[in-house]
């Protein structure tokens, strides 16, 4: 394989400091490193080996059609800036469906080695629904590689990895493809209990190493935050389960399923009362000699005083507030005397049931016999992944300006580290002095209205990897999505005319009204003070005006 350099010629590819004060921060250079594939995003899109994608994808709920309309940008961070000339790919279209690929110049063969995947994320504006993730694509002759404009969620990868969240989905992706060799069919392996990513406004170094010997290791920033098997920790597994339950085999309807059965040979004892209280009087107990009866428990505050600003009259009477009564405080007690209650010697907890005896013919728990699995088969070696023919970046998100910098595709552990040296751990110093203290909290949806929109962009993200996951976690939301396409399918039916009734004949009938009695006429006073209100009176008799008057008691 023919080695890529970014830069195209050989240099010194340190990342320099500019000499004097904190404000001349470090100087862009690109990499001397070699690898079979770094990226550091030196040229403008138009000019660079990415191609953004002109496709259209459909999504897994209401089979809907998007393109993907997202800009991107290759530009210097506008948060939080590091380094001076550097710059990255940036994701710049809020709430929109965004692609774009490159593919490399000869396919990358992960058998018999180790394979190491690094790349920086920056959420500029943090990450409020969505991934910040990238696909190595599969190099599949026989399928044929979509990338460029033909890129799409539905173009094969061998690799998902990187950071992810949305509501309670909050974490960093490792999925990869594996390919039954009994079937021929492809299916994800997704890592079980992955870690968190770190959701900050400066940049995240993002690490995937797989070996030969099936192991794994994940590292943010430079530090391990999971190790594990490739042959062990991944849902479904790799390989499938050597014997399997005989869908044949039935329980026997003679099976006993009880472990215990009542004793029909027992009988309630003659002294066992099922109406006994739990508690009793004790009978032998006397009143102490020092009890106070006729002193109560509580009196009024002799020293408290009626504020000046209390008004019997709107605040009703003042009453003291009550304070422990101190004759109280040496005796016994104070108030009528009650005789303490005592457990019930004849209480036998209640009601009486019939024990419990081990069934002699119980059998124990059944189950089918195993059988062969008939689609049995081991692979050994999944960290032979399929060949890689380039990266594709597909997302939907409702944060924009995320930038993605550094990539690194090779096999060497250390050679990606050092590489990390000459810019990670170069520019995160002076990203988090330039944070200072003004490090912004990542705002939280507050209104009802958000909350339901987050909720409903969840489920949508959710549905990207598995459909019936979403609705297994969200079964309101995919509920109230059904419910609302039905109402809006119902409304257009309607609104065409392909259903309702057809419009019935009205039949126009006179109504004939009742007879009012007359009301008689007001009297010169009251015509006198409705006029002077503004209230005009009529004088013909038989007027059928009603007026009425109140009068003050």
């Amino acid at each position: 394989m023919r080695p890529q350099n970014v830069a195209g010629v050989a240099g010194t590819g340190a990342l320099i400091m500019a000499a004097g004060a904190l404000a001349d921060r470090a100087v862009f250079h690109p990499t001397s490193l070699t690898a079979p594939f770094i990226e550091q995003f030196l040229e403008s899109i138009p000019e660079s080996r990415w191609t953004v994608s002109r496709a259209t994808k459909q999504t897994p709920v209401g089979d809907e059609i998007f393109s993907y309309v997202g800009q991107w940008e290759i530009e210097e961070p506008e948060v939080y800036p590091g380094i001076s000339g550097d710059k990255g790919l940036v994701l710049k279209t809020k709430a929109a469906h965004h692609a774009i690929s490159t593919l490399f110049d000869e396919p990358i063969d992960p058998k018999g080695k180790s394979l190491v995947v690094q790349y920086e994320v920056k959420l500029q504006k943090g990450l409020e629904c969505g991934g910040a993730y990238i696909k190595l694509l599969t190099d599949q002759q026989d399928e044929g590689l979509r990338a460029g404009e033909d890129y799409t969620d539905k173009t094969p990868f061998t690799i998902m990895f990187g950071p992810d969240k949305c509501g309670s989905t909050n974490k960093v992706h490792f999925i990869f493809r594996h390919k039954n060799p009994l079937t021929g069919e492809w299916e994800e392996k997704h890592l079980k209990n992955p870690p968190a990513p770190k959701i900050t406004k400066t940049t995240a170094l993002y690490t995937l190493i797989t070996n030969p010997d099936q192991t794994f290791e994940i590292l943010i920033n430079d530090e391990s935050v999971r190790k594990g098997s490739l042959l062990e920790d991944f849902d479904p597994p790799v390989n499938p389960p050597k014997e399997i339950d005989d869908p044949e085999d039935f329980k026997p309807e003679t099976w006993v399923d009880e472990a215990e059965i009542d004793d029909v040979t027992a009988t309630k004892p003659d002294d066992w009362d099922e109406d006994a209280p739990i508690m009793i009087t004790d009978t032998s107990a006397v009143k102490p000699e020092d009890w106070l009866e006729e002193e109560p428990e509580t009196i009024p505050d002799p020293e408290a005083e009626k504020p000046e600003e209390w008004d019997d009259e709107e605040d009703g009477d003042w009453i003291p507030p009550m304070v422990p009564n101190p004759k109280c405080e040496d005796v016994s007690g104070c108030g009528p005397w009650t005789a303490p209650k005592i457990r019930n010697p004849a209480y036998k907890q209640g009601k009486w049931t019939v024990p419990k005896i081990p069934n002699p013919d119980y059998k124990g728990p059944w189950a089918p016999r195993k059988i062969a699995n008939p689609v049995f088969f081991e692979d050994l070696h999944p960290s032979d992944f399929t060949k890689i023919g380039g990266v594709g970046i597909e997302l939907w998100t409702m944060t924009e300006d995320i930038l993605f910098d550094n990539l690194y595709i090779g096999h060497d552990a250390a050679q990606a580290k050092k590489f990390a040296e000459e810019t990670y751990h170069v520019k995160k110093p002076i990203e988090k002095e330039a944070e200072g203290s003004n490090e912004e909290e990542l705002e939280e949806p507050s209104s009802l209205v958000d909350k339901v929109q987050l909720k409903v962009y969840e489920f949508l993200h959710l549905a990207t990897f598995d459909i019936s996951q979403a609705v297994k976690q969200m079964p309101e939301v995919a509920a109230g999505l059904a419910a609302a396409v039905f109402t809006l399918l119902g409304m257009l039916l309607a609104l065409f005319g392909f259903i309702g009734s057809a419009p019935t004949k009205v039949k126009q009938t006179s109504v004939k009204t009742k007879s009012v009695a007359p009301v008689a006429p007001a009297g010169e006073e009251e015509k006198k003070a409705l006029e002077q209100a503004g209230v005009e009176v009529p004088a013909a008799e038989g007027s059928k005006k009603r007026v009425t008057r109140s009068t003050k008691e």
